[in-house]
């Protein structure tokens, strides 16, 4: 894609859209943290539908702490990777405390250092929680970067890299939930539904399918 047109096709899929926000369900920064630990090859329903009653039991840390792993892994066992994401909501609810003071760390070394917390997750905290405009790859992401030629590369760190450096600053932080959200419901993986996409004028994907 041409630099030229990165901002037109973003503003395109934004929808008019100015502030994205993510569908995990979450009403303190600790609770997205969990979430999105919890989302790990996991739809953001399922994580959503565990965490309804996980975060009634335990809003907090201390709560999660006592809680314990055995607690936790009862209330999200219809998840994949519960024992070992039971384990790790565990574990870093308890060095938040030690750490931290309960509280979710703004720095990027921090959370990673945090169990069940790598560069992905800690960048959708950082982005969604501290505002940075920190890029999260994930599959959505990843695919739009090369199948519209916004940001190619051959491992989400390159797509990171290259997002990082192409999107306009103003433009970083919000356009992380729209690609997502572009990636999730418009330029699906099996089959782009290109025929209704708004940014489709921009996007170098060579095999459109224009036809509903």
């Amino acid at each position: 894609m041409k630099r030229a047109d990165i901002r037109a096709f973003l503003e395109a899929i934004s929808g008019g859209n100015a502030d994205p926000r993510t569908e995990l369900d979450y009403a303190t920064p600790y609770q997205l943290l969990v979430a999105v630990v919890l989302s790990a090859q996991a739809t953001d329903v399922s994580v959503n539908r565990v965490t309804r009653t996980l975060f009634a039991d335990a809003p907090t840390p201390q709560a999660m702490v006592a809680l314990g792993e055995a607690g936790i892994a009862q209330r999200i066992q219809s998840i994949g990777l519960w024992r070992a994401k039971a384990k790790n909501v565990a574990m870093l609810s308890q060095l938040l405390l030690e750490r931290h003071g309960g509280a979710v760390p703004g720095e990027r070394a921090a959370l990673e250092a945090l169990p069940g917390v790598g560069r992905k997750t800690a960048n959708v905290v950082l982005n969604e929680v501290f505002g940075q405009p920190a890029m999260a790859v994930d599959t959505h992401i990843f695919r739009l970067g090369n199948r519209t030629g916004l940001a190619p590369g051959t491992t989400p760190r390159a797509v990171e890299d290259a997002l990082l450096r192409r999107i306009p600053k103003d433009m970083l932080k919000p356009a992380h939930l729209w690609l997502i959200l572009h990636g999730r419901y418009v330029c699906k993986a099996r089959t782009p539904e290109c025929w209704r996409c708004p940014g489709a004028a921009y996007c170098t994907y060579g095999q459109k399918n224009l036809k509903a």
